[in-house]
C-alpha cells in the first residue's frame, strides 16, 4: 500500500455499467483504479495490485462480498467499502460485522462516492501520520502497540481491523472519556453526515467486543454510555 499517498482502488462489481462509471469517476479525480467482477478476480487482484481501498459489490457471482470480506480480513488491514443494493440493508449490516468498514447503498452518485473514498483514505493517512511518532497505550492486561498496529490482551495478540484498531486506540487515548457517536463518526470515519451511519458505530464497537474482552475478566472494558455513546472504562 502507498503510506504516504493512499490512492490505489481496487473494484469487485459485476455490473460492467456500474464499475466502469465508478471507475472513469475516480480515475478523473487521479485515482489509480483496477475493475474486476467476480470475487475471485477480486482476490487476485489485492494480491497482485496491493490497494489502498477495495470498492466490494455485496452480491457477486461465484465467491459473494461476504465470504471475499471474510478472506480479506484473515490477511489484511484494508479499507473496505461495501456496496449494496436497497434492498440488502441487512446483508449490508452483516457485512459490517464480517469486517467492511462502511457501506454505501445503490443507486449512489458517483460525487457522493468519491468523497466517501477521500475520506476513508484521509483518515487512514492521518491515523498512519498521526499514530507512528507515538508507542503504547498500557493498561492492566491490555498493550496497544501503536507503531506496530498491535494489540495484546492478557498475553495474546488480537487481530484488529484498520477501523478497530483507530477506534480503540481512539477511546483507549483517553479513560474514562464519553464521546457520542457523531463525535466517533466525525473523527474516526471523517464523516459528518450522521443518521443511519450511526449504527457503523455500533456495529464495530460490538465487534471490537468481541475480540478483546469476550470471555475475559478485565479490568476495563468498552462500556455504553446510554443515549450518548461510548467510553473506555477503567474499572475499580
Amino acid at each position: 500500500m502507498s503510506f504516504l499517498d493512499p490512492r490505489k482502488v481496487v473494484i469487485v462489481e459485476d455490473d460492467p455499467q456500474c464499475s466502469k462509471l465508478v471507475a472513469t469517476k475516480l480515475e478523473a479525480e487521479g485515482f489509480d483504479v483496477a475493475v474486476t467482477e467476480t470475487g475471485e478476480e477480486g482476490l487476485e487482484a489485492i494480491e497482485e495490485e496491493m490497494p489502498d481501498l477495495l470498492l466490494l459489490d455485496l452480491i457477486l457471482p461465484g465467491i459473494d462480498g461476504l465470504e471475499v470480506c471474510r478472506r480479506i480480513r484473515r490477511k489484511y488491514d484494508l479499507p473496505i467499502i461495501m456496496l449494496t443494493a436497497k434492498d440488502d440493508e441487512i446483508d449490508a449490516v452483516i457485512g459490517l460485522e464480517v469486517g467492511a468498514d462502511d457501506y454505501i447503498t445503490k443507486p449512489f452518485g458517483t460525487r457522493e462516492l468519491v468523497a466517501r473514498v477521500r475520506a476513508m483514505l484521509r483518515r487512514v493517512k492521518i491515523n498512519r501520520e498521526h499514530t507512528e511518532p507515538l508507542e503504547h497505550l498500557t493498561f492492566p492486561e491490555l498493550d496497544i502497540d501503536i507503531p506496530k498496529r498491535q494489540v495484546t490482551v492478557q498475553g495474546e495478540q488480537e487481530h484488529l481491523t484498520p477501523k478497530e484498531f483507530g477506534l480503540l486506540v481512539y477511546l483507549a487515548s483517553k479513560p474514562n472519556v464519553v464521546f457520542t457517536r457523531d463525535e466517533i463518526i466525525r473523527d474516526i470515519w471523517g464523516r459528518t453526515d450522521g443518521g443511519g451511519d450511526l449504527r457503523t458505530v455500533d456495529t464495530h464497537i460490538k465487534r471490537l467486543r468481541r475480540k478483546i474482552e469476550e470471555g475475559r475478566a478485565v479490568p476495563w472494558s468498552i462500556a455504553t454510555v446510554w443515549g450518548v455513546g461510548y467510553k473506555f472504562q477503567i474499572n475499580d
